[in-house]
């Protein structure tokens, strides 16, 4: 680990992206010392950037890429990298406790009306402390306009659930204007604080099978993982073995 009193990172490669190495706690310290956009990276989302390089750009210019997905922290190991899965929603949770304990202000963008509504609720009676300056579903068009209102809101953590890739572009807009923001993409994980998705029992957590919980609950998510898992790992295994 690179992690010291200078919070430098120390990051490890995966199928040619940079992601970093922290535990779960320096990435908590580190997210929120340092301003700009933190990426909770995936298979699927290595997947798609490897074709499209936009989002490959955006990926590289992150203040922070964690491994969001057991899928993620297996390629590491099989690279010969001890790293551990970092859950977004985890995470996520985490910066707004960290962020409301010392008065910094946070803003949630996504998911549909009742949910994000749901969700700040829920946060608020965990988090008494919390204070969201901006409120807003991802059902939106103009999205200028929606980066003029955060920025004017001036909130010290942005949390986005609009899906991978839009969030990951959405904050990479938004971190040119408001440059002293921490800014997370976080999907589904409204849903959760809402309490309209369950996450999977911790012992399927710990197993790493969250993914397969979730795709059990829900049969359309099958079509998101498979064939992308697969092919993520055999993909892996092929540079592990030029690399040799």
């Amino acid at each position: 680990m690179c992690y010291n009193i200078n919070m430098e990172r120390c990051l490890v490669k995966i199928l040619g992206f940079d992601v970093d190495s922290f535990t779960f706690e320096e990435a908590v310290d580190y997210a929120y010392s340092t301003p700009g956009q933190v990426v909770t990276i995936n298979p699927e989302m290595i997947s798609n950037a490897k074709s499209h390089p936009e989002l490959a750009k955006v990926i590289s210019d992150a203040q922070l890429v964690v491994p969001d997905g057991i899928g993620v922290e297996l390629g590491l190991k099989i690279l010969g990298h001890n790293v551990h899965r970092i859950a977004g929603v985890e995470l996520g949770k985490a910066l707004i406790e960290k962020f409301s304990k010392e008065g910094k202000s946070v803003a949630f963008i996504g998911a549909k009306p009742e949910v994000v509504k749901s969700a700040v609720e829920n946060l608020k009676s965990e988090i008494p402390s919390l204070n969201a300056v901006y409120v807003k579903d991802g059902y939106f068009e103009d999205t200028d306009s929606v980066l003029t209102e955060v920025t004017d809101a001036s909130p010290d953590l942005v949390l986005v659930a609009l899906g991978h890739p839009k969030q990951e572009f959405f904050i990479n807009s938004l971190k040119q204007r408001l440059k002293s923001a921490t800014m997370i993409g976080l999907g589904g994980s409204f849903d959760v604080w809402a309490g309209y998705v369950k996450r999977a029992p911790v012992f399927w957590q710990k197993l790493g099978l969250e993914w397969l919980y979730r795709t059990i609950k829900e049969p359309q998510r099958f079509k998101r993982i498979f064939p992308v898992l697969p092919l993520f790992v055999i993909r892996v295994f092929k540079e592990r073995l030029c690399n040799i």
